[in-house]
């Protein structure tokens, strides 16, 4: 399921592309191209078939984006990428006992700033 989406995906992108490259610059966007009397103050609304098939494949494109992204969501739950290259995971090794004694943290203080004797 998840190649033909994939695939579909992938000959939308590259129709995008085509229409897009296709279609004749408006202008406006840097102030130059644009051809003819008409350009962005015509008032000219109405919608070219290649504007029409341009809006299809982005819809299109994106439904895709977000069904890759499901079955991707979908996919990861289940296991994680260290189990599907097979790599087998030890349990970790108990640290070596300190030279210090388990207890790091300094000796209390006494209210006369002398050290008090450690219960050990």
């Amino acid at each position: 399921m998840e190649n033909v989406v994939l695939v579909i995906h992938l000959i939308l992108a590259l129709c995008l592309i085509g229409i897009v490259l296709l279609q004749r610059s408006e202008g406006g966007g840097l102030g130059m191209g644009g051809g003819g009397g008409g350009g962005v103050m015509s008032g000219r609304s109405a919608a070219t078939a290649l504007g029409k098939l341009t809006w299809l494949f982005a819809i299109g494109f994106i439904i895709t984006s977000i069904s890759l992204t499901i079955i991707a969501a979908q996919k990861s739950a289940t296991s994680s990428v260290v189990d599907r290259l097979g790599i087998e995971q030890t349990a970790p090794e108990a640290p070596a006992e300190s030279p210090l004694g388990t207890d790091l943290l300094p000796p209390p203080v006494g209210a006369d700033g002398e050290t008090a004797p450690r219960a050990d």
